[in-house]
């Protein structure tokens, strides 16, 4: 971490005051600019300008560890971006090379230091390129991509397809899109495929190109609106490739005279797109091929090894960086270039803010300068920064100098902006040194600053330490600390976590999760040593997956080390699905149900069903009745023939006899169909001892036969009627004798037939044919209910005949419906039922029904009395 600036305080804390001396000895510092340049002239020597506003350099980040026996050109090379790895595959299929020698593959950090070395086993491969997870994808000649590990491991492969497999691989690229990594393959046939993302491969033929017989002299993938293209170039030609159509482009502001395109190069953020032409031109413009941004001519005509973009964050210069055998040029809009001279083969590696340069002997790494630095350390500068960082020397020193400075900062009212320059310049210097000076400068100006906010100047020195650690020759990473966990430095990854306060989940829970998938990898300890120290290390840590363990586990073949990892996960979601992946289904089952989840317990026997023959399936089911109960209730929905077998296999007769019962009605429109289901329902339930069951079916088969004949016979619709509606159908018919011999055939009760008699003549309001009906014979039911039939159709006249019919302890009540309040009253009295008085004493009105109310009231004090 950048050191703490030498503080401007007094032994006891408090601020020191910076006095000018006497005004005679006091000199402006507009007088001496030279003061400040002399100590700045060494640090801007690497400085080179581009034009008038942007400068560039290039210092040395490692030098290289690395024993290469061969140079680079006799390499494929793949260098992943944000200071990522580097890997070599030295090539053996060089017509020169001997056949039986096979090819290693190298993976070293960016210092050189060597990561993973394997014999290549495999076939011809065509490129090298890392993904966005740092996966090495290696293409091969047949279309295969073998996906390896940071460290070697090998973790997948997959096939771009048939067609490239049979018509070879002739050149393929890697790229990345905001969905991930993705691969374009041109083959022998010169067609293109390719997937925008190997984490869900999803293959695309792009178009042919019209009277291409030959490999495009250049091409590159562009992506333009979240979907990938493809753009090449044929002679003087540029055809652009989406998923549809080919499409003829032209460059607008192109110099004439190109007869072929040479090279392509994508600004790492794929905005920009610059191309080189066999006139030496390089044509630099949006990668939408709208807008031309500039275009220089190098006055090379040779193509050169590669080209890339040098570009940095929220800067408004644009760069291409050319390298040729001993040449690297960089070219922006200025007349003029930047060159330098490379003593040996090197590859150029771009990134967000520059460019990486690597060869055998050094690592480099080129940039624009950025704003703030150089602000500060340009030639004769007076900028806030610039003074501060000075006056924070000159303090040091114990040299009125130190004021003098300040005071001219303060009196332009820029010491804020001052701390800001040189804080911000620091998190940009690649040297401890430099940083420490420009943080010490920092803290000497913000002692004189009442309220300058301390997160900034806080937070630039918590990154520093980080960066500087990740970036030491040992771990090897030149720019971030983010890949630091991949390349398996855990203790040092979760010291950073905690130095920056970072939260659990976050931080030291991601590490320790990418521990345990390490630790399932070592196949030289046992399951069960795995499994024990993985849980001691985890415990119930937030954030951690033990899932995710166990489906690395599964992934390197170690199915009970998953199985047993499993046990740790807490969330049965989490842990069926991998067991159902893993095809150990009946354990599944029970952790499903053990979770109470239904929706979980069903996905569970979905997946048995399939895997399954019946009979095991079934088996499976009677071990489980939660289980079994649950899928009776899907059948019900979803399988009925399913639901039946089940009810035979168990020789459940019961639940047998209701499917029936259930299938007649739902299944069966014939009546002879539903009569031959409920006669198997009846068997069914004689069999499961249902004798109450077994009559009722017989009696409903007898009813639909019965309701049959009556259609025939009588016409209407009397099927699917119930017994009690088929007997009122009739008699609403004026069938009343066959209503009646109905009644005695299924054994209807007296009662029950006179209520339906009843009901139906009301309904009917065949008054005389219900007063006929009341006399045949003695009422079962007595008289009242043919009170409240008739009051209930509105006929108080035919209520009041039989009213008088009514037995004695329903008289009052009767008398009450058909509005006889005083004869009501009298039989009340007569009755001397306190019950019956208070009920008639309820219906009496004020005015018309006085004289009944005094009554009833002398007979209850009478009654008093006695």
């Amino acid at each position: 971490m950048a050191a703490a600036a030498a503080s401007p305080r007094d032994p006891h804390g408090r601020k020191r005051k910076c006095r000018p001396r006497a005004r005679s000895g006091w000199v402006s510092p507009r007088r001496f600019p030279a003061a400040v340049c002399t100590s700045m002239d060494c640090y801007t020597a690497n400085w080179n300008p581009l034009g008038d506003s942007a400068f560039y350099r290039k210092y040395e980040l490692y030098s290289m560890d690395w024993d290469l026996k061969e140079e680079l050109r006799d390499c494929l090379v793949a260098a992943a971006p944000y200071g990522g790895p580097i890997a070599l595959l030295r090539n053996p299929w060089r017509k020169e090379k001997a056949a039986s020698v096979r090819p290693v593959l190298d993976i070293y950090s960016a210092s050189g230091m060597p990561l993973a070395s394997l014999l290549w086993k495999s076939g011809p491969v065509v490129s090298l390129g890392w993904s966005a997870e740092e996966e090495l994808l290696c293409v091969q000649e047949d279309g295969a991509v073998l996906v390896y590990g940071l460290h070697g491991d090998f973790r997948r492969h997959f096939s771009m397809g048939n067609e490239v497999l049979q018509n070879r691989v002739l050149d393929a690229r890697v790229f990345h899109t905001e969905f991930g990594s993705g691969v374009a393959i041109l083959t022998g046939a010169h067609r293109f495929t390719l997937s925008a993302n190997v984490g869900d491969l999803k293959l695309r033929r792009m178009p042919e190109v019209p009277g291409l017989q030959s490999a495009p002299s250049c091409w590159t993938v562009l992506c333009q609106d979240r979907v990938a293209h493809i753009l090449l170039a044929v002679g003087p030609d540029l055809y652009l490739l989406d998923h549809a159509a080919c499409s003829a482009v032209t460059l607008p502001g192109l110099a004439p005279g190109v007869s072929s395109f040479l090279q392509m190069a994508v600004s790492f953020t794929y905005r920009h797109l610059a191309l080189f032409t066999d006139t030496g031109y390089i044509w630099m413009g949006t990668a939408s091929l709208k807008e031309k941004l500039c275009e220089f001519n190098c006055n090379i005509r040779a193509a050169p090894k590669q080209m890339v973009w040098c570009s940095r964050p929220r800067s408004k210069e644009r760069a291409v960086v050319v390298a040729w055998e001993r040449r690297l040029m960089v070219v922006g809009d200025a007349s003029e270039s930047i060159q330098f001279v490379l003593d040996e083969d090197s590859y150029l590696v771009p990134e967000l803010d520059g460019v990486r340069i690597f060869s055998r002997s050094t690592h480099e790494f080129l940039h624009e300068v950025p704003a703030a630095s150089e602000e500060i350390f340009k030639i004769a500068s007076m900028a806030p920064g610039a003074l501060l960082l000075e006056a924070q020397k000159e303090y040091e020193k114990e040299s009125q100098k130190a004021d003098e400075y300040l005071r001219e900062i303060q009196e332009l009212g820029q010491l804020t902006q001052a701390v800001q320059q040189c804080i911000e310049a620091a998190g940009h210097e690649h040297q401890p040194d430099m940083q420490k000076s420009l943080l010490r400068a920092a803290s000497f100006g913000k002692c004189f600053l009442d309220r300058f906010p301390p997160d900034s100047f806080v937070h630039m020195c918590q990154d520093l330490r980080v960066l500087n650690a990740v970036r030491d020759y040992h771990i090897g990473i030149p720019l971030t600390y983010s890949q630091l966990v991949l390349r398996r430095l855990y203790p040092l990854a979760i010291q950073i976590c905690e130095y920056l306060r970072l939260p659990e989940v976050q931080g030291v829970s991601r590490i320790l999760a990418h521990w345990a998938c390490y630790k399932v990898q070592q196949k030289d300890v046992s399951d069960e040593d795995v499994a024990r120290a993985i849980n001691q290390k985890l415990g119930d840590t937030p954030g951690v997956s033990y899932s995710d363990i166990a489906a690395r586990a599964y992934g390197c073949g170690r199915t009970e080390l998953a199985i047993k990892l499993l046990e740790y996960e807490p969330r049965s979601g989490e842990q069926v699905p991998l067991l159902l992946k893993m095809k150990r289904s009946k354990l599944a089952l029970s952790k499903a149900i053990e979770s109470g989840d239904t929706d979980l317990v069903f996905t569970v026997l979905l997946h048995l069903k399939n895997e399954l023959n019946r009979g095991d399936f079934f088996m499976t089911l009677r071990n489980q009745p939660m289980a079994l109960s649950l899928y009776r209730q899907f059948c019900k929905h979803q399988e009925l023939e399913t639901l039946k077998d089940l009810y035979n296999q168990d020789d459940n007769h019961q639940e047998l006899g209701s499917f029936h019962i259930r299938a007649s009605y739902a299944a069966e429109e014939r009546i002879e169909g539903r009569v031959a289901a409920l006669q198997t329902a009846a068997d069914a339930f004689y069999k499961a001892k249902n004798e109450f069951a077994a009559k009722a079916t017989e009696d409903q088969m007898r009813l639909l036969r019965l309701q049959r004949r009556l259609e025939d016979e009588l016409g209407g619709q009397f099927l699917d009627l119930s017994l009690h509606d088929t007997v009122t159908t009739l008699i609403l018919g004026g069938h009343n004798k066959r209503a009646e011999q109905l009644a005695r055939d299924f054994r209807i009760p007296d009662k029950r037939l006179w209520w339906l008699k009843l009901t139906a003549l009301a309904d009917l309001e065949d008054w005389e044919e219900l007063e006929k009906f009341s006399k045949s014979k003695k009422s079962p039911i007595g008289y009242l209910p043919f009170v409240e039939i008739c009051i209930k159709q509105h006929n108080k006249y035919e209520a009041k005949k039989y009213a008088s019919r009514v037995g004695p302890e329903q008289k009052v009540k009767a008398l009450l419906l058909v509005g006889d309040v005083a004869q009501a009253a009298d039989v009340a009295i007569e009755h001397r039922n306190e019950a019956e008085l208070s009920l008639v004493l309820s219906h009496c009105t004020g005015a018309t029904d006085g004289a009944t109310a005094d009554k009833i009231q002398r007979a209850r004090a009478q009654a008093q009395k006695k």
